[in-house]
């Protein structure tokens, strides 16, 4: 009988779930709406269903060793998800121990950049790294930071939210209910702020200029960069200097061997990556020049359950 991980990466919209191998394959996979239920005790139980039948289905015979799950808010040392925002379910959700009254094996949760970055050194590119960070940049940006083998989480869980440093005072609103947080100008959310404003600040043409804020996305500022647009360009340029920036201060405190950055907005590729790493060699302190890589993830097909699973696999 097969062993695996159960990875479970909850989303805002929708769960993802799947069974990974120690060798990083995903046997089974399967989603749910995340919204469904009024209560976590009916998600988790239709979850399961769904779990069951994906694993009944496959002709591979399995064995669950452990749950890992990535979650918004989501603290390690007590199990619990704490007011995520983006979820129905409000309060201290334990979600730990409701996950083990449904199967008796360990559960180990943790938000889902902490699960991208332990799934980058169990399967990913930063195997045999024991000092790296991860930077996911989707609508917002997650981080998680490895320090001597060991996802940093400082003493509630919840340490490394370099999304959420100030890099603006006064600045842009966030989610998080104040303002100037990185992630409010490095995000896919952050670069259409910043294309509106550069598009009020100037006159010339831009083929993003009749593009409704509802319709425009990064991968289409992307694309107009790539083009030549200078809106666009100058767009990408402002998101990548900042970043580099503040990973700058974020290598004198934690001194990585590499930064991944990882989601959808590293597929505008060079315009991205380019200006992140020449941004950081020249802000960063002198003790730390040349000896710190800007580089893609390795891990791209079922991330998020592959993020998940490595929880448990990397305690094996």
């Amino acid at each position: 009988m097969k062993e695996v991980a159960l990875g479970i990466d909850i989303g805002g919209t929708n769960t993802v779930f799947g069974c990974i191998d120690s060798e990083g394959n995903c046997l089974v996979t399967g989603s749910l709406p995340t919204q469904k239920h009024a209560t976590i005790e009916d998600y988790l139980d239709e979850l399961f269903v769904e779990v069951e039948s994906a694993m009944n289905g496959s002709a591979e015979k399995m064995q669950i060793i452990g749950v890992g799950i990535g979650a918004p808010n989501a603290s390690f040392y007590t199990g619990t998800i704490e007011n995520a925002a983006n979820l129905r379910w409000k309060g201290s959700i334990p979600l730990a121990d409701l996950v083990k009254k449904r199967i008796d094996v360990p559960v180990i949760i943790t938000n889902d950049a902490n699960a991208a970055a332990m799934g980058e050194k169990v399967f990913g590119a930063a195997k045999g790294m024991n000092n790296f960070i991860v930077i996911t940049l989707g609508t917002g940006l997650g981080s998680g930071i490895v320090v001597n083998g060991d996802l940093l989480y400082g003493h509630d869980g919840f340490a490394g939210e370099v999304g959420h440093m100030i890099v603006r005072s006064s600045g842009r609103e966030c989610g998080c209910g104040r303002k100037g947080c990185l992630e409010t100008y490095v995000s896919a959310t952050g670069v259409k702020r910043t294309v509106y404003k550069l598009l009020a600040r100037h006159m010339g043409d831009s083929e993003l200029r009749d593009v409704p804020f509802s319709r425009l996305t990064a991968k289409m500022v992307a694309e107009a960069a790539g083009r030549g647009d200078l809106v666009a360009k100058e767009t990408f340029s402002y998101t990548a200097r900042m970043l580099g920036e503040v990973l700058a201060n974020v290598v004198a405190v934690t001194s990585p061997q590499a930064i991944f950055l990882f989601g959808g907005l590293t597929k505008a590729g060079d315009i991205l990556f380019n200006p992140v790493a020449e941004t950081l060699e020249e802000q960063l302190l002198s003790i730390y020049k040349g000896k710190v890589k800007i580089l893609a993830s390795g891990i791209e097909d079922d991330a998020a359950v592959l993020g998940a699973a490595s929880l448990i696999w990397n305690k094996r």
